[in-house]
């Protein structure tokens, strides 16, 4: 379980840390708006997902397996933090998330990196498609300006909702939303988000627009990383929070084993699952004692940072150490950000989670994994999303099992 950081500084150059130092600071331009907006969209305050981002991606980065891994908020986890914030606070939230990480160090002690292999390829897609499709709607209320105090966290709930407050829409904040929409997805590959939000937050200051933004909504975000403590634990707490835990648990080691194996195929490389379950382990101990979320590795975040020149954990290092310099030297800045352009982003982010490219190929899949992805899809949205995992895992082994052409055994019932 030995972190790729210790692997590949042995034979570290000035080349490469320029090449690092520049795709971390590349990264860190994606991250900072999407981080605040992931926590925002989570029911928490901004400020959660900058510390997530911090901490959680500083971690992950130093003693992950992967060498490219970018680590943080991520927009899997948006409907599992409101629920768990909705029903239990957000000092639930912290204890969850905690728990959680002490289950993925477990993990990797018990070697467990390599089940990811297990879990059918239809049930991933299908709770990501179901938490984007959950996303992409939560967003409405921001990217319209619809005047709703909190969404209700059943989805099922959330679209009532939205309808009843159809006629609070504001037409100056769907223009900026819809626009910086179009904006973001024509230049998200080239780190473009952050310059449209900017330039759309700019536009309601200059212009005095009727537009909410982070500072009128949450105030003045803080200019440094908190103290660390710990939330409330007691045994009765720990056991209403442990299946929240389990999910998260669960949630965190899928992602970023998905992440480290699509990182791998891009430059070529091979993580360690196990060392990757330890950082995750670790982020999500910390990230809650400084008031952060559940973090891991975030698949968008660590293809932006190879195609930005990124081949160490340095790089990933310097993302995190980016952020925590803008949280420092220019936090009232991201008071300005408006609502409609963080819920654009995070609009387009929904978009790619829910992989278009691939639509077809769905299509064409065998009945028995359109239907798998189906039903974990649909149990995601109207259900839950442990309801989902577990269904979707067991009815996907059982059709494994049936696909297997095997000889039945000889068997002769024994006399009585």
């Amino acid at each position: 379980m030995k972190p790729k950081l210790l692997t590949t500084i042995t034979d570290y150059s000035a080349k490469l840390f320029f090449a690092d130092a520049l795709a971390g600071i590349t990264v860190a331009m994606v991250a900072l708006p999407l981080s605040i907006a992931i926590a925002i969209a989570s029911g928490a305050e901004p400020a959660a997902g900058l510390v997530t981002a911090i901490v959680g991606g500083l971690l992950i980065s130093a003693l992950g397996g992967s060498r490219v891994q970018i680590g943080g908020p991520t927009g899997a986890f948006i409907v599992v933090v409101y629920g768990v914030i909705d029903q239990f606070g957000f000092d639930g939230l912290l204890l969850a998330t905690l728990m959680a990480g002490v289950i993925l160090l477990i993990a990797a002690m018990a070697r467990a990196g390599s089940l990811i292999a297990l879990i059918p390829e239809a049930v991933i897609e299908g709770f990501t498609i179901g938490i984007a499709l959950i996303i992409a709607i939560s967003q409405l209320k921001d990217l319209f300006g619809l005047s709703i105090a909190r969404l209700p966290a059943d989805f099922v709930d959330t679209v009532p909702a939205l309808w009843a407050a159809r006629h609070s829409a504001s037409l100056v904040a769907a223009v900026i939303g819809i626009a910086s929409i179009v904006a973001i997805a024509l230049l998200r590959r080239r780190a473009g988000s952050i310059i449209v939000i900017a330039l759309a937050s700019a536009a309601v200051a200059l212009f005095t627009l009727p537009v909410e933004t982070i500072h009128s909504r949450f105030g003045d975000l803080p200019n440094g990383l908190p103290f660390p403590s710990l939330p409330a634990i007691t045994l009765a707490r720990m056991s209403e929070l442990l299946p929240s835990a389990l999910v998260i648990a669960f949630l965190a080691g899928v992602e970023s084993l998905l992440s480290a194996i699509v990182a791998d195929r891009m430059i070529g490389g091979a993580h360690r699952s196990n060392a990757e379950l330890l950082a995750q382990g670790a982020a999500n101990i910390a990230s809650p004692l400084f008031g952060g979320l559940p973090a891991t590795g975030a698949i968008a975040r660590t293809t932006a940072n190879v195609r930005a020149g990124g081949r160490t954990p340095v790089a990933g290092i310097v993302h995190a150490l980016a952020i925590l310099v803008f949280v420092v030297a220019a936090a009232p800045l991201a008071g300005y950000l408006a609502m409609p352009a963080l819920a654009a982003l995070l609009m387009v982010t929904a978009w790619s989670m829910s992989e278009p490219h691939r639509w077809r190929e769905h299509l064409r899949a065998r009945p028995a994994d359109r239907f798998l992805l189906l039903l974990t899809m649909i149990l995601t949205v109207v259900s839950d999303l442990t309801v989902a995992i577990a269904v979707g895992t067991a009815i996907g082994l059982a059709q494994r099992l049936i696909r297997r052409d095997v000889e039945p055994a000889e068997w002769t019932p024994p006399d009585r």
